[in-house]
């Protein structure tokens, strides 16, 4: 008998922990516990939080407000970080502290690039299209969509 594929994205632990991590980090930097000018000038989205599979290092993806001066914000987080890492230590209970990462978050340009995509001349000349075929397809409807029965 095959054993079942082993599933390719993360376990339900790995994300219910990089939720807790992300709302710590997150509710370190809105009560300003850390003590950083370019972190004190700076509204900071933390996005997502990802934990590798022996859960010993968490990659923070992290966007500031408006999307300027990502560089400055994650050198500070950087800087940081042994701090932010005995934070989560105490404020969720694991059997060791993940080394924490900070990488910049990539997910609004990666949905400007899909929209970019999607309002093409092209994608946008497919979706004209497209009432067309479907009304072909079934004689019986109306253009609004309705059928006539």
């Amino acid at each position: 008998m095959a054993r079942p594929a082993k599933p390719s994205g993360p376990s339900q632990r790995q994300l219910r922990i990089g939720e807790l991590i992300r709302h710590a980090i997150a509710e370190l930097l809105a009560r300003g516990d850390i003590h950083d000018d370019v972190l004190a000038k700076h509204v900071i989205t933390v996005p997502e939080v990802r934990l590798s599979s022996d859960l010993k290092l968490a990659t923070c993806y992290i966007m500031p407000l408006g999307g300027g001066d990502v560089k400055p914000v994650l050198k500070a987080l950087t800087d940081h970080k042994r701090y932010i890492r005995g934070e989560i230590a105490h404020r969720v209970n694991l059997k060791y502290a993940p080394d924490v990462r900070f990488l910049q978050d990539e997910s609004f340009a990666e949905a400007e690039r899909v929209d970019a995509l999607l309002y093409s001349d092209k994608v946008r000349q497919d979706i004209l299209k497209q009432p067309l075929r479907i009304q072909q397809d079934n004689p019986n409807r109306d253009e609004g969509g309705q059928d006539d029965e």
